[in-house]
Protein backbone atom coordinates (compact mmCIF):
# COMPACT_ATOMS: atom_id res chain seq x y z
CA UNK A 1 0.00 0.00 0.00
CA UNK A 2 1.25 3.46 -0.86
CA UNK A 3 0.05 6.55 1.00
CA UNK A 4 0.46 10.06 -0.37
CA UNK A 5 0.35 12.91 2.12
CA UNK A 6 0.57 16.55 1.16
CA UNK A 7 1.78 18.92 3.90
CA UNK A 8 -0.72 21.63 4.84
CA UNK A 9 2.04 24.02 5.88
CA UNK A 10 5.34 24.29 7.71
CA UNK A 11 6.87 25.32 11.03
CA UNK A 12 8.77 28.60 11.43
CA UNK A 13 10.81 29.00 14.63
CA UNK A 14 14.39 29.54 15.81
CA UNK A 15 15.23 25.88 16.52
CA UNK A 16 17.52 24.55 13.79
CA UNK A 17 18.69 21.26 15.35
CA UNK A 18 16.59 18.49 16.97
CA UNK A 19 17.07 18.48 20.76
CA UNK A 20 15.72 16.46 23.69
CA UNK A 21 14.78 19.19 26.18
CA UNK A 22 13.60 22.77 26.57
CA UNK A 23 10.57 22.92 24.27
CA UNK A 24 8.09 24.51 26.68
CA UNK A 25 8.76 28.15 25.83
CA UNK A 26 9.48 27.70 22.12
CA UNK A 27 7.04 29.73 20.05
CA UNK A 28 6.41 28.55 16.52
CA UNK A 29 4.42 29.90 13.61
CA UNK A 30 2.52 27.28 11.63
CA UNK A 31 2.26 28.79 8.18
CA UNK A 32 -0.50 27.12 6.18
CA UNK A 33 -1.10 26.80 2.47
CA UNK A 34 -3.21 29.67 1.19
CA UNK A 35 -6.03 27.39 -0.01
CA UNK A 36 -6.54 26.16 3.58
CA UNK A 37 -7.03 29.54 5.26
CA UNK A 38 -10.85 29.08 5.49
CA UNK A 39 -10.23 25.88 7.51
CA UNK A 40 -8.99 28.01 10.44
CA UNK A 41 -12.45 29.49 11.14
CA UNK A 42 -13.44 28.89 14.76
CA UNK A 43 -10.08 27.50 15.86
CA UNK A 44 -9.27 30.69 17.80
CA UNK A 45 -11.82 29.63 20.43
CA UNK A 46 -9.60 26.73 21.57
CA UNK A 47 -6.74 27.02 24.07
CA UNK A 48 -4.80 24.02 22.70
CA UNK A 49 -4.42 22.15 19.42
CA UNK A 50 -2.82 18.89 18.33
CA UNK A 51 -0.19 19.38 15.64
CA UNK A 52 0.61 16.40 13.43
CA UNK A 53 3.90 16.81 11.60
CA UNK A 54 6.55 14.97 9.60
CA UNK A 55 9.90 14.80 11.42
CA UNK A 56 11.86 15.32 8.22
CA UNK A 57 15.27 15.34 9.93
CA UNK A 58 14.78 12.05 11.79
CA UNK A 59 16.80 8.97 10.94
CA UNK A 60 15.09 5.64 10.28
CA UNK A 61 16.09 3.38 13.16
CA UNK A 62 18.09 0.21 12.68
CA UNK A 63 17.26 -1.03 16.19
CA UNK A 64 13.69 -1.26 17.41
CA UNK A 65 14.50 -1.82 21.08
CA UNK A 66 16.66 0.59 23.06
CA UNK A 67 16.89 2.91 26.05
CA UNK A 68 14.95 6.20 25.60
CA UNK A 69 17.37 9.00 24.63
CA UNK A 70 20.19 6.46 25.06
CA UNK A 71 20.11 7.10 28.81
CA UNK A 72 21.52 4.39 31.08
CA UNK A 73 18.92 5.20 33.76
CA UNK A 74 16.09 4.22 31.39
CA UNK A 75 14.86 0.68 30.77
CA UNK A 76 15.38 -0.95 27.39
CA UNK A 77 11.98 -0.86 25.69
CA UNK A 78 10.60 -1.22 22.19
CA UNK A 79 10.33 1.74 19.85
CA UNK A 80 6.54 1.79 20.05
CA UNK A 81 6.79 2.27 23.84
CA UNK A 82 8.70 5.53 23.23
CA UNK A 83 8.00 8.94 21.72
CA UNK A 84 11.34 9.04 19.90
CA UNK A 85 11.70 11.08 16.75
CA UNK A 86 13.41 8.11 15.06
CA UNK A 87 10.54 5.91 13.86
CA UNK A 88 9.61 3.72 10.89
CA UNK A 89 7.31 6.61 9.84
CA UNK A 90 8.57 9.79 11.53
CA UNK A 91 5.17 11.26 12.36
CA UNK A 92 5.08 13.61 15.33
CA UNK A 93 2.00 14.54 17.36
CA UNK A 94 2.15 17.24 20.04
CA UNK A 95 -0.48 19.10 22.02
CA UNK A 96 0.49 22.79 22.05
CA UNK A 97 -0.85 26.03 23.48
CA UNK A 98 -2.62 28.08 20.83
CA UNK A 99 -1.60 31.71 21.21
CA UNK A 100 -3.08 33.28 18.09
CA UNK A 101 -4.84 32.44 14.82
CA UNK A 102 -4.77 34.77 11.84
CA UNK A 103 -3.49 35.57 8.37
CA UNK A 104 -3.14 31.92 7.36
CA UNK A 105 -1.01 30.95 10.31
CA UNK A 106 -1.13 29.90 13.94
CA UNK A 107 1.19 31.00 16.71
CA UNK A 108 1.74 28.14 19.17
CA UNK A 109 3.92 27.42 22.19
CA UNK A 110 5.52 24.08 23.09
CA UNK A 111 5.83 22.44 19.67
CA UNK A 112 8.84 20.12 19.63
CA UNK A 113 9.60 20.53 15.92
CA UNK A 114 12.50 22.28 14.20
CA UNK A 115 12.30 25.17 11.77
CA UNK A 116 10.99 24.04 8.38
CA UNK A 117 9.17 20.93 9.64
CA UNK A 118 6.25 19.98 7.37
CA UNK A 119 2.85 20.19 9.11
CA UNK A 120 0.44 17.39 8.14
CA UNK A 121 -2.66 18.31 10.14
CA UNK A 122 -4.02 20.44 12.97
CA UNK A 123 -6.81 19.27 15.26
CA UNK A 124 -8.52 21.03 18.16
CA UNK A 125 -7.72 19.57 21.58
CA UNK A 126 -10.82 18.11 23.24
CA UNK A 127 -9.90 17.29 26.86
CA UNK A 128 -12.69 14.68 27.09
CA UNK A 129 -11.38 12.95 23.97
CA UNK A 130 -7.62 13.47 24.21
CA UNK A 131 -7.05 13.07 27.96
CA UNK A 132 -8.66 9.88 29.27
CA UNK A 133 -9.14 10.09 33.06
CA UNK A 134 -7.80 6.58 33.70
CA UNK A 135 -4.56 6.93 31.70
CA UNK A 136 -1.32 5.70 33.25
CA UNK A 137 2.32 5.42 32.17
CA UNK A 138 5.36 3.55 33.52
CA UNK A 139 7.39 5.22 36.28
CA UNK A 140 10.36 5.93 34.00
CA UNK A 141 8.32 8.26 31.77
CA UNK A 142 8.19 10.90 34.52
CA UNK A 143 11.98 10.81 34.84
CA UNK A 144 12.42 10.97 31.06
CA UNK A 145 10.10 13.96 30.66
CA UNK A 146 11.68 16.00 33.47
CA UNK A 147 13.00 19.12 31.76
CA UNK A 148 11.48 18.32 28.35
CA UNK A 149 9.38 21.47 28.37
CA UNK A 150 11.68 23.47 30.68
CA UNK A 151 14.70 25.64 29.97
CA UNK A 152 16.16 26.52 26.61
CA UNK A 153 16.07 24.06 23.70
CA UNK A 154 19.12 21.86 23.92
CA UNK A 155 19.73 22.15 27.64
CA UNK A 156 20.06 18.90 29.51
CA UNK A 157 22.55 16.07 29.54
CA UNK A 158 21.34 14.33 26.43
CA UNK A 159 20.48 17.30 24.24
CA UNK A 160 21.82 15.92 20.97
CA UNK A 161 22.04 12.18 21.53
CA UNK A 162 18.84 10.82 20.03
Amino acid sequence: MHIDIEPIGHVVNTVEEPVDNGWGEVESRLVLREDLMPALAGLEEFSHVLVVYWMHRAVTPEVFRRRPQGREDMPEVGLFAQRSKHRPNPIGVTVVTLLRVGDGELLVRGLDAVNGTPVLDIKPHYPEYDSPPDAHVPEWVGRLMKGYFEGEPGEGIDAHRE
